[in-house]
């Protein structure tokens, strides 16, 4: 699971509450959840909590907040789907986006922001948050 990539320093950064054991890398998409408290994402149209701008080990159990990124420019994973410049993308899966597919993704609050290139080869796409 490959983690997103700054392009463009973030300033809007929030600070989210995480389960005491969990492990989290710098650039991790982030799903939001109830009362501000965040997971790693992992499946299609969670909604979006940031990006982890902290590493965070298992052990770090006296951690319970991570500071997480809301705009900036990254460079992020894509699933296999075509993402061309200016599209509007949301989580797609652990750590990756897709094309933001009609007004569900805008409901539940998965649009991450706008792609600002089309899709590499390598299947990543740099977006700017939407923060």
């Amino acid at each position: 699971m490959a983690v997103a990539e700054m392009i463009e320093a973030p300033t809007k950064i929030v600070m989210r509450t995480i389960a005491s054991t969990t492990a989290v890398p710098y650039g991790t998409l982030m799903k939001l959840e109830d009362e501000n408290t965040v997971v790693v994402s992992a499946a299609n149209s969670d909604p979006f909590g940031g990006i982890c701008t902290f590493e965070k080990l298992a052990t770090d159990t006296d951690i319970l907040k991570i500071p997480c990124a809301m705009d900036g420019v990254w460079d992020i994973d894509t699933t296999a789907a075509a993402i061309t410049a200016g599209a509007i993308v949301s989580i797609g899966g652990a750590n990756t986006v897709a094309v933001t597919t009609g007004t569900a993704d805008q409901i539940v609050g998965s649009n991450v922001g706008q792609a600002e290139e089309t899709r590499d080869t390598d299947n990543r796409v740099q977006v700017r948050l939407r923060g």
